[in-house]
């Protein structure tokens, strides 16, 4: 069941493969899961991540995956749900080929958040997060680990919502 979009709330989008699913050997993983999930669900999660999506979310915004990998949702809701996260919106590959790409003559990025309303993504791809100014979003890059990256990504979201909130008082000449 799909429940009705909030249009007031800001929606922060995450990269799967080197943002939220890493590798053990170079980065700080949640635990892994138990027998016989681990041999169905492989991909380790990046320490923090279910803390930090309960954050985001408590703090009022949108969660969402925009991965181009062509994982199906249901696999990506069923990864997650056994860390107990849910997301509020998920675009894969197939998802992006068939609603953004589809109907354009020209060839766009792997990712284009701001056709989803989002206005923050999360990725490891410089080439990715120098696309928000030329398709409208704002990007924050992280790939190394980095023990404060869930401050820094809620610090980001705070200073992009705070942005946003500025040009709609702008826009409403209530400055």
């Amino acid at each position: 069941m799909n429940k009705p979009i909030d249009w007031e709330k800001m929606r922060v989008s995450f990269d799967l493969d080197e943002v939220l699913f890493v590798n053990p050997a170079t980065h700080k993983t949640e635990p892994q899961l138990p027998f016989p999930l681990r041999n169905i669900y492989k991909e380790r999660l990046r320490l923090g991540t279910p803390e930090l999506i309960h954050r985001l979310q408590e703090l009022g915004y949108d969660v969402w995956v925009y991965t181009s990998s062509f994982r199906s949702e249901a696999y990506i809701r069923g990864l997650f749900r056994c860390y107990g996260v849910k997301f509020d919106g998920i675009v894969n590959g197939k998802r992006h080929l068939n609603e953004v790409q589809r109907f354009s003559n020209t060839i766009l990025p792997q990712k284009v958040p701001s056709r989803y309303r989002i206005s923050l993504h999360i990725d490891d791809e410089s080439v990715i997060c120098s696309y928000g100014k030329e398709y409208g979003f704002d990007a924050y890059q992280l790939d190394a680990e980095d023990d404060a990256w869930k401050e820094k990504v809620i610090a980001k979201a705070e200073e992009v919502k705070h942005k946003m909130e500025l040009r709609k008082q702008i826009k409403e000449g209530t400055q």
